[in-house]
């Protein structure tokens, strides 16, 4: 029986039934319970907002966010952001879903670490990255009930030490190629693991450019 949180649960159908099982069999209990709150969260946000979405994708869309952090979906030159959408599209693709559809959930993907964007497109794009950012950040932690949050949690825990064990699970999953964080927040992660990382620097390569002036 799907968590019921004020009506938000997991679709009942074979393909989020897939979903779950994809997930579970290849993230870390971690981030299999990490993404499934970040679903609750999303989808409460959204029924806040008064959005109209397609469970099915915001739930893929959230399921798949972190696949590339997995050993089985990471590329070895692409962002972690594009590992999760190509493999949340191939999934898709699978199961005969519109590539109009397609084309949502691998944009809420690939957005949902590129903060101030996500929630002017949509919902299904807005609602992945609201997810992330209430579950890793916390940004909007007052706008759901003691209720809600308590039982997302209950059903989905977090752990005593979510906030450095995500940390951690962040650094392992991108730290084989850390240019790929040029101009993103996961740079954070690597530099906070790293202390002999550099980040990269938009000026320095504007300067450094083949382009005389």
């Amino acid at each position: 029986m799907s968590l019921n949180v004020d009506g938000i649960t997991i679709p009942d159908s074979q393909l989020a039934r897939e979903i779950t099982d994809l997930v579970r069999d290849t993230a870390s209990p971690l981030l299999f319970h990490h993404s499934s709150r970040v679903y609750y969260f999303g989808a409460l946000a959204g029924k806040h907002r008064g959005l109209k979405f397609d469970p099915e994708l915001l739930y893929c869309g959230c399921m798949f966010h972190d696949m590339g952090l997995t050993h089985q979906h990471s590329s070895a030159c692409e962002r972690f952001e594009v590992d999760g959408a190509n493999a949340a599209r191939d999934f898709l693709k699978k199961h005969g879903i519109s590539q109009k559809n397609i084309d949502t959930v691998w944009t809420a993907i690939a957005l949902h670490t590129t903060p101030g964007i996500p929630q002017h497109m949509h919902p299904v794009i807005a609602l992945v990255t609201a997810g992330v950012e209430m579950d890793v950040l916390g940004l909007t932690y007052s706008e759901y009930s003691d209720t809600e949050r308590e039982a997302v949690v209950h059903a989905h825990p977090r752990g005593s030490h979510f906030k450095e064990d995500i940390i951690q699970t962040f650094y392992d999953g991108i730290k084989h190629k850390p240019d790929t964080t040029f101009g993103n927040v996961k740079a954070d992660v690597i530099a906070d693991k790293d202390p002999h990382f550099h980040a990269g620097n938009f000026c320095s390569v504007i300067r450094t450019s083949a382009w005389f002036g």
